[in-house]
């Protein structure tokens, strides 16, 4: 397994579920250091068209928290994306990017962006999804509608 030095990833980390684990545990496995993009609140909101649980400093301690019960790990930084791309469009020390297989595009828009401002590309490393126990995607937006578990398990809520 290729290792790097600096690897990158995104997203609003609202409720944390398995989906978010397996992309945190591959980004940590193969980064020497690890920058977390989380979505500001209004650009999550505003934006992304996202309903959130939790403020964006609540949200980063509760990922902070998770990261060192699951990952015992302190090399990363969390940083404040307030709009899509943050700081992978002008970073020359960040080396990788860890995508779900659903945001993959996303992933070569950056490289396209960053050659066009000519940065070197950055090597894109996917991981599947998480599948709750009924086939479909486990999500934040998922379990806020108490539809499944943070372990994709279904609540089973009819009477």
């Amino acid at each position: 397994m290729k290792r790097y030095s600096c690897v990158s990833i995104g997203g609003t980390f609202d409720l944390l579920h398995l989906g978010h684990f397996d992309m945190l545990k591959k980004s940590f496995e193969i980064g020497s250091f690890v920058v977390i993009g989380m979505t500001s609140d209004s650009f999550a909101t505003t934006r992304l068209n996202k309903r959130i649980h939790n403020s964006f400093r609540v949200r980063c301690q509760n990922l902070k928290a998770f990261i060192a019960k699951e990952i015992k790990s302190d090399s990363f930084e969390i940083t404040q994306l307030d709009e899509e791309f943050g700081p992978l469009m002008f970073s020359q020390k960040i080396d990788c990017l860890v995508v779900s297989s659903e945001t993959y595009t996303k992933g070569e828009r950056i490289n396209k962006i960053r050659s066009d401002k000519g940065l070197s590309p950055i090597d894109i490393v996917v991981v599947n999804i998480r599948l709750a126990e009924d086939g479909l995607p486990i999500s934040s937006t998922r379990i806020r509608a108490r539809e499944i578990d943070s372990s994709g398990r279904l609540l089973n809520l009819k009477k």
